[in-house]
């Protein structure tokens, strides 16, 4: 768990709130006052937000938040914010992190209180796991009734510490300008992360001398993440890069979060480093790149898994070494020195402790290294990898990722291929399960064009999330790929795509199952199916698309597929695609639980052939004879 990034302040000033000073109290610069007006909390909040480039909120009203939403019918008819109501918090939430996700900027929502903001918390530690920028605005009772359990009266400030980067109850509408300030500051610096702003009904109603706050002009003195590098580890790093001859590049989300793809291709193609990605990280480097082995952990390629067993030099750009990448831990890159780079000191050397540790932001670290070597003339020489990628190559051939062509069904990944040969730039967005895995492995997807619930594994995430990057880019694609369980957790969202006619098309890879349960429950349960069937009680997707007035469509078989995906796109609204798949298709490669990333099961049978190539040793790459069975060098079974 990690620990809160600044202290949570403002609770604490329950009586009175100008009694007890916050600890993370900002400063405000005395060039950003400007003269102030008489104002509602309710203004000043909506005035605040649009001030912070706010351009859509995500929401839904309640007794507790109407004072705001007042002001916003109000407000939202001057236009510079435009609220788009969902038909269930959870999907508001949910909305705010795909635009976040796919912008770069913070999410907004809105929530009441009680079961309005509880409905909120899925989304919230979705975003938290993921190191998403999200602000999430709660209403709550009033102040004179705080405590007492009123109607609809929840601690949401006390439910979600866990899972925000920082909460604060809004005691004197005089601090809401401050407080949204402060809250934009610390979502969108440092590691990336949710917000919370809980503001009682009578804060939101009560008149003020309202001064704005510009963005950029707090300062809170508790609050300073290091964002340059350490001279002498990046010096070090530099140093273990150039003696290394199997180094391997492993990127996570804090790549996407620093927009830091373009020096990861500059470092990789400086010194041949071959680069892999987390689920997070899918989009910091080109998948077509000759330099990528693609996603590595429980479902990823055999290559990239391979590698980070045998390299000697593993280098963590935004990444925390998660348990579904790591699997048995202490045999995790167990050969390898390890660089790692990451904003969030929390996570260097919390699951491994790295031989050079860096924090700072990923960008800002890469650029600085880039320059040293640059000033230096250090690159990589012509030899010094070339082995390794040669052994990497090898296993690209001999371990594909495979697409099934079952002779009376359509293979899920063959879904998934089609789609992707059809709209290559599109943005997609996930649910989570099987169909995750295979769109992780076959998409090959650009800086953010990749959204998906990676830390807490939502379902019902894929939709609302792709609302919300369909709102940021109307002009471009943006397409959901959901599991026929995953679906069913957030379908009344249909409505909210029907309402403002947002343009997302849904391909649901029916399997009749909670496709990921099953498969586990097949290999680790005994072929003990408890409760993971869904075909009882599924909807009819056509009609369920018809009745919210949208496009439905259905196929299961394969002289289909091609013909309803280019329907789909080209059709001027939403669409439902609804494809039945082979009922027993597994998720493979794959890790079991306890095992090593080398120790993967469903791998692709080898025919045996004559070879006068070399063989090159995967634990030393030593190169022998085709005709060896163990490398002379180590003893290793070749």
């Amino acid at each position: 768990m990690r620990p809160p990034i600044v202290p949570q302040g403002d609770l604490h000033s329950l009586l009175s709130p100008r009694q007890t000073e916050n600890p993370t109290q900002s400063h405000v610069s005395k060039s950003s006052i400007v003269a102030s007006q008489r104002a509602s909390g309710g203004f000043a909040l909506l005035d605040s937000l649009k001030r912070h480039g706010v351009e859509y909120i995500f929401g839904y009203p309640g007794g507790a938040i109407l004072p705001i939403y007042d002001d916003l019918y109000k407000v939202e008819a001057t236009g510079g914010i435009k609220h788009i109501l969902v038909r269930h918090e959870q999907g508001a939430a949910h909305a705010a992190d795909g635009y976040a996700r796919a912008t770069g900027k913070p999410g907004v929502c809105f929530g009441t209180s009680g079961p309005g903001a509880t409905n909120l918390v899925t989304g919230i530690a979705t975003a938290y796991m993921d190191s998403i920028p999200m602000v999430i605005v709660t209403g709550q009772v009033s102040r004179a009734v705080i405590g007492s359990d009123a109607f609809q009266e929840t601690d949401i400030y006390g439910i979600t510490l866990p899972i925000v980067k920082h909460s604060y109850v809004v005691r004197d509408s005089q601090d809401m300008a401050r407080i949204v300030a402060e809250a934009f500051h610390i979502a969108t610096t440092g590691r990336p992360g949710p917000v919370l702003i809980d503001v009682p009904k009578d804060v939101a109603s009560e008149e003020f001398d309202y001064i704005p706050v510009a963005p950029g002009s707090v300062k809170l003195p508790g609050y300073r993440p290091t964002l340059k590098g350490n001279p002498r580890q990046i010096a070090a790093a530099i140093q273990l890069i150039c003696e290394s001859r199997r180094p391997l590049l492993y990127v996570g989300g804090g790549a996407i979060a620093s927009s830091a793809h373009e020096e990861i291709k500059q470092l990789a193609e400086l010194f041949n480093i071959p680069v892999t990605t987390t689920l997070m990280g899918i989009g910091a480097f080109d998948e077509h790149h000759p330099l990528s082995v693609g996603m590595l952990g429980m479902h990823g390629t055999a290559y990239a898994n391979f590698a980070v067993t045998d390299c000697d030099l593993l280098i963590c750009v935004g990444a925390r070494f998660d348990d579904r990448v790591t699997s048995k831990l202490d045999e995790f890159a167990s050969h390898a020195k390890v660089i790692h780079i990451d904003v969030d000191p929390a996570e260097v050397g919390k699951n491994r402790i790295p031989e050079v540790p860096i924090v700072g932001d990923v960008r800002k670290v890469l650029t600085e290294l880039l320059k040293r070597c640059q000033e230096a003339s250090i690159k990589g020489t012509p030899n010094q990898t070339q082995e390794w990628l040669n052994l990497i190559n090898r296993w690209k051939e001999e371990y594909p990722l495979v697409v099934p062509h079952p002779p009376d069904s359509i293979s899920p990944q063959e879904v998934i291929v089609e789609i992707a040969s059809q709209a290559p730039h599109a943005y997609y967005t996930t649910d989570v399960g099987q169909h995750q895995m295979w769109s992780a492995q076959f998409l090959n997807n650009g800086p953010r064009r990749w959204i998906s619930s990676g830390g807490l594994g939502t379902m019902g995430f894929g939709l609302p999330a792709a609302m919300g990057a369909k709102v940021a880019f109307p002009d471009e694609e943006v397409i959901c790929i959901s599991g026929d369980a995953s679906f069913q957790m957030n379908l009344q969202e249909l409505g909210t795509l029907a309402q403002y006619g947002i343009n997302v098309k849904t391909v649901i890879i029916n399997n009749g199952w909670q496709g990921m349960v099953r498969q586990w429950q097949q290999a680790f349960y005994g072929e003990r199916y408890s409760c993971s069937n869904m075909q009882v009680g599924m909807p009819d997707i056509e009609l369920l698309a018809k009745a919210y007035g949208l496009k439905g469509m259905e196929i299961s078989d394969r002289t289909q597929l091609k013909d309803a995906i280019a329907t789909m796109l080209a059709h001027n609204g939403p669409v439902i695609l609804n494809v039945h798949v082979t009922r027993d298709e597994n998720c493979y490669p794959m890790i079991p639980a306890g095992k090593t990333n080398a120790q993967m099961i469903g791998l692709p049978r080898q025919p045996q052939k004559e070879s006068l190539e070399p063989v090159y040793c995967s634990n030393c790459a030593a190169k022998n004879p085709p005709n060896n069975n163990f490398c002379p060098e180590c003893g290793t079974k070749l």
